[in-house]
């Protein structure tokens, strides 16, 4: 599919969050769809099939040191995400591979058939300092290509048997195949989870993350997951002005009600090719409230689409951001959620024996 202009007329895909294929930032040259006027009637589109994309990759484990994230390594088995949601500030990542962040970074996934290997290299590596491992931070580790690969399991069977902590953000139901591992490893308090719930309206989880699972469904997870005695957050994220952060509250009910302990929310983040994208969906899908979503969003970063500051990128600046915080904190307040700090135990981890290690004498 070549790279489209975004003020190309955009043609929907069932089932796909981009209206079009966008141009990474760093394609010289784009090419912009135009009627000759002979052809009455648009042929219709062809289905836009998943394509699975091995990649051999060199090592598995990503340092971070953004200030604003509460995690130091973390691990990505995949690249791309089927979910399609229209606002992933990983979209970009799509642009240093040459494809676009738009329907190709929803269509062309890459997955990393040695992760598991990698892992155990990375872990039995002299002088590897343990602390918990997240996965999630980029594209769900539960993505539907995961049923049938299964890398995520892989990596937590791998992490289970070293003792090694592990953290979770998934929109998936699919986590639940994994529940009675995850289980076992929340007994050693080496296992978090945190579900990732947009909103409780499924017209706009349809339109807004076409392919992951519905409200209820996120919601049973959660259940199922505290239920099992694995420690359970919600995510509240992100956070669309004028589209669904009047749901704030009531999504941070449910979650307690369904068993979660924990909470946080995310104001929308549109970096790079995100933009574009985010506004040519508006235009899709909500034309009518497309300019005061976008006041909003440009009010809550400085004037802008987007503000990276490390201080400021996940909750925003400005009047409306300052009352979703307010919001938020009274509502956790009232819950009783986030009342006490949550930490894995890394003090359990080692490295198990193998073929050709000197037993110890002692």
């Amino acid at each position: 599919m070549a790279n489209e202009d975004p003020a190309s007329p955009a043609r929907l895909h069932k089932g796909r969050g981009a209206a079009s294929n966008l141009a990474g930032r760093f394609v010289p040259h784009v090419s912009t769809r135009e009627s000759d006027g002979w052809q009455t009637e648009e042929e219709p589109l062809e289905r836009l099939l998943t394509e699975a994309i091995a990649e051999k990759a060199k090592t598995i484990i990503s340092s971070n040191r953004s200030p604003d994230l509460p995690f130091s390594q973390s691990i990505n088995a995949y690249r791309g995400c089927e979910h399609g949601c229209i606002y992933c500030f990983s979209r970009p990542s799509h642009a240093y591979v040459d494809l676009s962040p738009g329907l190709d970074f929803e269509s062309k996934i890459f997955f990393k058939p040695d992760a598991a290997a990698l892992l155990e290299k990375a872990l039995r590596k002299r002088g590897y300092q343990c602390s918990p491992i997240a996965m999630g931070t980029n594209t769900d580790p539960y993505q539907p290509l995961e049923k049938e690969k299964r890398i995520t399991r892989a990596l937590l069977e791998t992490m289970q048997r070293f003792n090694q902590p592990v953290t979770i953000v998934t929109k998936s139901q699919l986590i639940l195949r994994d529940l009675p591992l995850l289980a076992e490893m929340a007994q050693d308090n080496l296992a978090q989870v945190a579900i990732s719930v947009t909103t409780l309206d499924n017209d706009l989880k349809r339109k807004l993350e076409p392919r992951t699972a519905g409200p209820a469904a996120r919601l049973r997870a959660l259940e199922a997951l505290s239920g099992a005695g694995v420690p359970t957050a919600a995510l509240a994220a992100p956070m669309i002005p004028a589209l669904n952060d009047s749901e704030l509250e009531s999504i941070l009910a449910a979650a307690r009600d369904a068993g979660a302990s924990q909470a946080n929310y995310i104001l929308l983040r549109l970096p790079h090719e995100v933009a574009p994208l985010f506004r040519q969906w508006l235009a899709e899908h909500y034309p009518e409230r497309a300019a005061h979503v976008m006041s909003l969003v440009q009010q809550s970063r400085g004037g802008r689409d987007y503000d990276s500051d490390f201080s400021q990128r996940q909750s925003g600046t400005g009047v409306f951001a300052q009352l979703l915080q307010r919001r938020f904190r009274v509502a956790i307040e009232k819950l009783g959620l986030n009342r006490r700090r949550l930490s894995l135990d890394c003090s359990r981890f080692r490295p198990p024996p193998q073929s050709g290690d000197q037993q110890s004498l002692f």
